[in-house]
């Protein structure tokens, strides 16, 4: 990931160059890590014109998160999405990933935010496959963090705020150090939850499973998309919660996010799922969605939000 070839930001209503973009030091946002955000990934397609996966979806989700923690986003989702298109056409971009944020700005630092601003930005980088394009094809070595992934009693694991990925630095950075591609955190019940930023996908004589809203997991877009695919390609869909033992025995398994799009999992602690490398029910599963994201798959058309290449600074 590299922001060298970023030159505009949108902030607050504007268009404004990468060095404006800037955060006052009394924001709100960074002492207590009071924001939402949105993770989308704009696919150039087979028509030429790029194309924005599931936005709606997203900035769906970014509305209802900003409203978990009781503040209002000021611009709807027409705005932004034209917003998200503007940034993209005038970066000159023809896939990327796109970064919404909505965030507490500068009035006061009582942990109640009284009347702190409501700040938005939108950036937009090129971006390849998060966990690597030899983890797409290969799948990763994963390995369960001694972090938990923290309770809906605790925080709203249904909402994409800024301060709870801290959990999951804390996960993938563990993973890191002791050699890992990902880190996987269990719940306070020590179920499966999900990955440090990305849902979870066992494959088991056949079927394909998935955990439940309250095993503590963010209910991911790209999750949704590969459960619908699963089921136009014929296969069984479950959810149900999940113990470490279901995905240690699995035939299969994957993860699924903005950012990892459809990823095998080879072992975990070195535990080999599997045959060890991307599965077929797997296979089958993310070429649908590659084929579905530049346009190639006519079922899914509809997840598809087309950028209009028409705005210059």
């Amino acid at each position: 990931m590299s922001f060298e070839n970023i030159e505009w930001i949108w902030k607050n209503g504007k268009i404004v160059p990468w060095s404006e973009a800037t955060v006052h030091v009394s924001a709100h946002g960074l002492h207590y890590g009071s924001g939402v955000f949105e993770g989308i990934r704009c696919y150039e397609t087979e028509a030429g014109q790029p194309a924005l996966f599931r936005l709606n979806e997203h900035l769906e989700r970014l509305q209802s998160s900003a409203a978990v923690y009781n503040f209002k986003i000021p611009y709807s989702n027409d705005q932004l999405a034209e917003a998200i298109c503007e940034l993209i056409s005038v970066n000159g971009f023809k896939s990327c990933y796109v970064r919404p944020i909505c965030y507490l700005g500068s009035a006061s630092l009582g942990l109640h935010p009284g009347k702190c601003p409501v700040e938005v930005a939108i950036m937009a980088w090129s971006w390849a496959a998060y966990l690597g394009a030899d983890g797409l094809e290969n799948g990763i070595r994963a390995t369960v963090s001694p972090w938990r992934k923290f309770h809906s009693s605790m925080m709203p694991t249904t909402a994409k705020a800024c301060g709870q990925y801290l959990n999951s630095i804390l996960a993938v950075s563990d993973a890191f150090e002791r050699g890992f591609d990902e880190g996987l955190l269990l719940d306070q019940n020590g179920r499966l939850a999900e990955g440090s930023g990305e849902n979870l996908f066992v494959i088991k004589d056949g079927k394909v499973i998935t955990n439940k809203a309250d095993d503590s997991i963010l209910m991911g877009v790209t999750r949704d998309a590969a459960v619908e695919i699963a089921k136009a390609l014929g296969f069984a869909v479950e959810t149900k919660s999940l113990e470490l033992d279901d995905l240690l025995n699995a035939d299969e398994a994957f993860f699924t996010g903005t950012a990892a799009e459809v990823t095998p999992i080879r072992s975990v602690d070195d535990q080999t799922i599997g045959e060890g490398k991307r599965g077929a029910i797997t296979e089958k599963i993310q070429k649908t969605f590659f084929d579905a994201v530049s346009g190639r798959d006519d079922r899914f058309r509809k997840w598809l939000h087309p950028v209009v290449r028409s705005v210059t600074v």
